[in-house]
């Protein structure tokens, strides 16, 4: 049983496409794997980004989406979760989302959990999105991009990271159609310096410019290696 944690410098960084795809890899190759959204905010009675998993990886609707067990907490202000349950006088539950997700992992061989935002977004008035993850022991799968500041935004991430004994798992460097091709080239590069300069043995894989109707056959399996 494996669980991974997902998450990004930001929002919009492409979080939901990385997973989609890393869920995609795998089901093609037996595994059996299933998604969750750690909160979704947003939505009213459904999780989109889900819905985007389930396209990348081909399949219908999970039981378990239908159950609401991938989807464990959903809020309709798009905001940072702290903020949305406020909004709707509730709480973010966080012992219902660890429940769900210890219950997906009984069945599943791999889950993968997307985060709402970075790292430091707050699930609570006083947790964290990052403490949430190191309380659940869960090794994290960075998401970044080329796009201006992330060098920056990256690093800090890593510290955050490194700073709690959090295991990283790798980070996915996603195409930004925005960025000059050198920063594409050298970014990766500059990351990769600053991993081994801490003794981290960390994959950074690269996710080209996606299309649907060419979804590219990437090779995630450094991110599982033991």
């Amino acid at each position: 049983m494996s669980i991974y944690f997902i998450s990004g410098i930001d929002t919009d960084i492409g979080k939901t496409v990385a997973v989609g795809l890393l869920a995609r890899y795998c089901h093609q190759r037996g595994i059996t794997v299933i998604t969750v959204k750690l909160v979704q905010t947003g939505n009213l009675g459904f999780s989109e980004d889900l819905q985007k998993h389930r396209e990348f990886m081909g399949v219908n609707a999970f039981e378990e989406d239908r159950k609401g067990l991938t989807a464990p907490q959903i809020f309709c202000f798009p905001a940072s979760p702290h903020l949305a349950a406020r909004l709707e006088n509730r709480s973010v539950d966080l012992e219902t989302i660890s429940t769900s997700v210890a219950t997906l992992a009984a069945r599943f061989d791999l889950v993968l959990v997307e985060g709402a935002g970075g790292l430091a977004v707050p699930l609570t008035e006083d947790v964290l999105t990052i403490d949430f993850a190191r309380q659940m022991q869960w090794p994290v799968i960075l998401v970044t991009s080329g796009k201006l500041g992330s060098i920056n935004h990256t690093i800090l991430a890593y510290e955050a990271l490194f700073a709690r004994n959090m295991t990283l798992a790798g980070t996915l460097y996603n195409y930004c159609p925005t960025a000059h091709p050198r920063i594409d080239e050298d970014t990766p590069r500059m990351l990769q310096h600053y991993l081994r300069s801490q003794n981290k043995n960390a994959p950074l894989i690269t996710i080209p410019k996606i299309t649907r109707s060419a979804l590219p056959d990437i090779d995630f399996s450094a991110l599982f290696a033991k």
